[in-house]
């Protein structure tokens, strides 16, 4: 079963909201998009995702014959994860935020 569309995770260091796909999992999503919160008032955004995600779209562009026919991916906000799932992506975060604040993992919105 499907998980709900937004998926909020609140941390002493954020508060953030996965905006998952209608088939998406919290412990298995590979490729899912949050908006994080800090204490201070700013607001980033993230693209999480798997290198299989990544594989998996740029054989998709192989056939469809986007990006190149797959010969490239890009994502101005892209964050490589290992694994899968919203508790991996949110222990990256932490780990990030703590070693070197937002800039190092997550894109300023306005």
């Amino acid at each position: 079963m499907a998980s709900s569309p937004l998926h909020e995770v609140v941390t002493d260091q954020f508060r953030a909201v996965f905006m998952l796909g209608a088939e998406d999992e919290v412990d298995s999503v590979e490729n899912v998009d949050v908006e994080v919160y800090l204490s201070d008032g700013t607001r980033w955004s993230a693209t999480f995702m798997t290198m299989r995600e990544i594989e998996k779209i740029m054989d998709r562009w192989r056939s469809s014959g986007e990006n190149s026919g797959g010969r490239y991916f890009r994502s101005g906000d892209l964050v490589i994860v290992r694994e899968a799932g919203i508790s991996a992506m949110v222990q990256t975060m932490e780990s990030a935020l703590a070693d070197g604040g937002p800039y190092s993992i997550l894109t300023p919105l306005g």
